[in-house]
């Protein structure tokens, strides 16, 4: 049987992650882009073990789009937006973690709750590209025999959704600080 644990993290424990991920950011800049993402995809493939917690196996897909979104020739991005995707990704290849990874069960607790504060952060990003993804699928599934045309509806949809990203960010760095705290749920 299940046992469902929730908690909340004050702003001093969210300051130790963000302390945590910015270390992570620090040791990766001297590293290359295909490094961290090398790194980070090689930590997901570790994560897929089936004796790995659910509570990280249900959150580490989030990662893999992140790598995705890297790698997707059809969504180029800024070089900044490069640049934080890559920070987020940082923690991940960092092999030396809050918690190390191999403590059962419990090496995972800091993982799960980096990816949802990755996520967090990145949330425009992200769903601009799911965006994308749903509608790339959907539409070339109506023209596969018209490349130009295919390529032109891309391009417009693209850059649709990547004003849309950049609005959303902009009017997010002028909310309110007052936003209630992040709550985890850890299953």
């Amino acid at each position: 049987m299940p046992l469902r644990v929730v908690f909340d993290l004050e702003d001093k424990d969210l300051s130790y992650f963000k302390a945590s991920m910015k270390r992570a950011q620090s040791s990766a800049s001297s590293a290359n882009e295909d490094e961290v993402i090398r790194q980070a995809a090689a930590m997901i493939e570790q994560v897929a073990k089936p004796d790995t917690p659910a509570f990280v196996q249900q959150r580490i897909d989030k990662l893999a789009r992140l790598i995705n979104m890297l790698q997707d020739p059809e969504w180029p991005l800024t070089v900044a937006e490069r640049r934080n995707i890559l920070s987020a990704l940082a923690y991940f290849a960092d092999p030396e973690d809050i918690i190390p990874d191999n403590v059962p069960v419990l090496g995972y607790i800091d993982d799960a709750i980096m990816i949802e504060l990755v996520v967090k952060e990145l949330k425009h990003e992200i769903d601009a590209f799911e965006d994308f993804c749903r509608f790339r699928a959907t539409e070339t599934a109506r023209h596969r025999e018209d490349k130009t045309s295919r390529e032109d509806y891309l391009e417009h949809k693209r850059l649709e959704l990547q004003q849309r990203m950049r609005r959303r960010r902009q009017s997010g760095r002028r909310a309110s600080p007052s936003q209630a705290r992040p709550r985890f749920r850890l299953f």
